[in-house]
């Protein structure tokens, strides 16, 4: 049978290292199961110094993977951060020693619906257990310590990275000497759940899914995954950055077709992202991440105080939001500065001006960049790194 899945063969025999977890390591997962044996893949760039003291950990976001500064070894394009990590750029790998692994329940070669389940030899399917936010913060965990890392220097991650960048904090703050939470949120609002959800239905609607067992059929849910994919994007960019790229713009025609073809330039960016997307990523997987981000609350967990997650904590935050991201607005942000304040953390905030929603923490972003180089110069300062 043709391999359909392009992404299927990097969940197997991932272009990364890989930390196997054996049985006698089970990761304990939020649904209340242990998960084992499971693996992790990563990429490093850098080196790590002799006290290991110059660790950062980057936090991917929901589609990202662990590529973020190296060709992705499927779509052949520079990695998701190429803007920011490098030799001299604000996250330096002259400098700092620079980890990120593909999350638990991804694709790309960390242990996800497509991994094989070894109790039937067979893709796990829906078999495998849901996976939190927390969960992913665990096996990351996991892995640091595999890597002899007792303490991190930074933990930073936009969007569903920024959120494990919380959570990465509230359960382990003394492992994280900072901490950059980046357009992202304390849990995900009504809104959030209801755009994943729509994902997720056109993903299953597809006569293709077959119950979540379509790559044992030999199928993929393609269609489904395409709308999904554009349902989401939308949300990653703002009003004004769609009227002022696309407008109402005709596709390479000058008369409207009255048909149902992309007459319409934003409709046919919409279709291209949709298709290119379903090469390099698992339909499963993306309801798997989706669930995890709907299930993300953190002051849930700590009697309903985001405050309490913070108490006491010896982490330096800093909270960075655009003004154009609907998706995670700057009042979400503020909450979190807020709480961080009550619990007489450290914490600096900064709203960035711009028009390109969302996305703009993956885009070469002026002020972002500069914020980013400030952050961990000051913490490099104030850990006595030799920067």
């Amino acid at each position: 049978m043709t391999e359909t899945f392009t992404s299927h063969a990097e969940a197997h025999s991932p272009q990364s290292p890989i930390a196997h977890f054996d049985a006698s390591q089970p990761l304990a997962m939020s649904a209340g199961v242990m998960l084992a044996p499971f693996s992790i893949a990563y990429q490093t760039y850098g080196r790590l110094n002799a006290d290991k003291s110059n660790a950062i950990l980057l936090c991917h976001a929901l589609t990202g993977d662990q590529h973020v500064a190296s060709v992705h070894p499927i779509t052949g394009k520079p990695g998701w951060w190429s803007a920011l990590v490098g030799p001299g750029k604000p996250i330096d790998t002259d400098k700092y020693f620079i980890i990120c692994s593909n999350v638990l329940g991804g694709c790309m070669g960390t242990t996800g619906p497509a991994s094989l389940n070894p109790a039937t030899g067979k893709p796990y399917g829906l078999d495998l257990p849901v996976v939190t936010i927390a969960d992913m913060v665990r096996a990351q965990a996991m892995l640091v310590q595999r890597l002899g890392i007792e303490t991190l220097f930074c933990v930073a991650g936009g969007s569903m990275g920024g959120m494990q960048a919380l959570q990465w904090a509230a359960l382990f703050p003394d492992r994280v000497f900072s901490v950059m939470i980046i357009a992202a949120a304390a849990r995900h609002s009504a809104q959030n759940i209801a755009f994943h959800e729509v994902g997720r239905q056109a993903v299953m609607a597809d006569p293709d899914w077959r119950g979540g067992r379509y790559l044992e059929e030999g199928v993929r849910p393609a269609k489904g995954l395409a709308v999904a994919r554009m349902a989401a994007h939308i949300t990653y960019l703002s009003e004004e950055a769609l009227q002022r790229k696309f407008g109402r713009k005709l596709q390479n025609r000058t008369e409207k077709t009255f048909s149902f073809d992309a007459d319409f330039q934003v409709e046919n960016y919409l279709r291209h992202q949709g298709s290119t997307f379903v090469d390099r990523f698992d339909a499963n997987s993306y309801l798997y991440v989706t669930r995890a981000c709907d299930y993300f609350d953190l002051a849930q967990d700590y009697g309903g105080s985001l405050a309490a997650a913070f108490m006491n904590s010896p982490t330096r935050f800093c909270v960075v939001s655009f003004t154009s991201d609907w998706l995670y607005t700057t009042a979400e942000s503020r909450v979190i500065v807020h709480a961080l304040n009550a619990a007489a953390a450290s914490v600096s905030f900064v709203e960035i001006e711009t028009d390109k929603g969302h996305d703009a923490f993956l885009l070469d972003e002026t002020d972002f960049i500069a914020t980013t180089r400030g952050f961990l110069a000051g913490a490099a300062r104030a850990r006595g790194l030799d920067t």
